[in-house]
């Protein structure tokens, strides 16, 4: 993961600290070179720790604290300094160019440095501790009467790795939410992990406590799949049949391409679960449309579909079947957003919220948690899904 991003980091870091000591510590007058003797040790330190987990050989460290504390320095010290010497060399050529004194891109950026490192720190500690729900109503003309006002519960990118045993009391808390919607089914649309199955075990007991009239259905998200961690084909398989049965033992309805009948006196309404089917770089297509619906009459079912990626509504789901309702996650919305925007509206059409297509719709959760634990604008979501029939 940091793989990807540690030149430009070091480079930032070079060059922002370079910047830093030229124009502000070889002015001291002051204990001049005990300051940038402390001022490189730093920058010496932040390399050797970027450099250090880029060469991890798994997609993070096995320690996600140290990948949680390297994120934090990013964003409360590398950016904030990088804005302020944006600013300040702006300033200073404004200076040259008008030949003033004053620099204002000193104070400038030295005020948005500090608040991008205030929004950082909020991010990760209040920020990924919100919890929110999202009522949404769904209204179908296919819906059998006997379904009018059945209601889902919607979850989605748990990363309970991530909560540890400091953030417990968050998931915990999100569990108990959930069961007081006293549901009629609760959802899981993928990525209950971050790497390993093993980090479910602090949480197993909680996450058995999910009760809805029909049960919990889940799916595997791309994380779920054993992919993100370099191993032999063989501890791939025995990490994916413990993550499937670690949901089993939950007594979780893990759906692999498969589907259920849900009745309501002669009525009944279809849940069908499609592995994971997108654009993730690391985990292979999986999903199968004809064996995920197989036995059901297409053109007479309500269909609720659960797929994690929403990239497949468009691709597969849309164009292949008559599926009224799909439900979905894998954005996070990027887990920042800022007034109703995210950066990953860049990458997905349909990214959080309820989106439609005619009378067909999917609804994408924002998630509960993530791989990282930081969000800003977007908290942890828990969606309650109404279903209407359309008179």
């Amino acid at each position: 993961m940091i793989a990807r991003i540690v030149i430009p980091v070091i480079l930032v870091v070079l060059l922002t600290d370079w910047y830093v000591d030229r124009r502000f510590i070889c002015m001291c007058r002051l204990h001049r070179k005990a300051l940038r003797c402390c001022w490189w040790l730093q920058t010496t330190l932040v390399v050797v720790y970027s450099v250090s987990l880029a060469l991890s050989k798994n997609f993070a460290p096995d320690n996600l604290n140290l990948l949680s504390r390297y994120l934090l320095l990013l964003t409360v010290w590398i950016l904030p300094k990088l804005v302020f010497v944006v600013c300040s060399a702006l300033g200073w050529g404004h200076c040259v160019y008008h030949k003033t004194k004053t620099n204002w891109g000193n104070p400038i950026g030295l005020l948005c440095g500090f608040i991008l490192a205030c929004m950082s720190i909020y991010a990760y500690t209040i920020g990924f501790s919100k919890l929110e729900i999202r009522h949404v109503t769904y209204y179908s003309k296919d819906l059998p009467q006997a379904f009018d006002g059945y209601r889902i519960v919607q979850f989605s990118d748990a990363h309970v790795g991530t909560y540890g045993e400091t953030r417990a009391g968050v998931l915990n808390a999100a569990i108990d939410c959930m069961n007081a919607q006293k549901a009629d089914m609760i959802v899981f649309t993928g990525d209950l992990q971050n790497m390993r199955p093993t980090e479910l075990l602090p949480h197993q007991k909680a996450l058995g406590s999910l009760k809805a009239k029909d049960g919990v259905y889940s799916i595997m998200g791309n994380h779920d799949y054993a992919y993100y961690i370099e191993a032999d084909e063989n501890t791939r398989k025995a990490n994916l049949q413990r993550m499937m049965d670690l949901q089993k033992q939950m007594g979780w309805q893990l759906l692999m391409n498969e589907n259920r009948v849900v009745r309501r006196g002669t009525d009944s309404i279809v849940v069908a679960g499609m592995e994971y089917e997108g654009k993730s770089v690391k985990v292979p297509n999986k999903g199968d449309i004809k064996k995920t619906l197989h036995g059901i009459d297409s053109n007479h079912a309500f269909v609720v579909m659960l797929q994690h990626d929403p990239t497949s509504w468009r691709t597969d789901i849309l164009p292949h079947t008559r599926a009224q309702l799909t439900l979905s996650g894998h954005t996070h919305a990027g887990q920042v957003e800022i007034f109703g925007w995210s950066p990953i509206s860049l990458l997905y059409k349909e990214w959080g919220g309820m989106y439609y297509e005619g009378r067909r719709a999917i609804n994408v959760s924002t998630g509960l948690g993530g791989f990282v634990p930081f969000r800003i604008g977007c908290p942890g979501e828990i969606v309650v899904i109404e279903l209407r029939k359309d008179k």
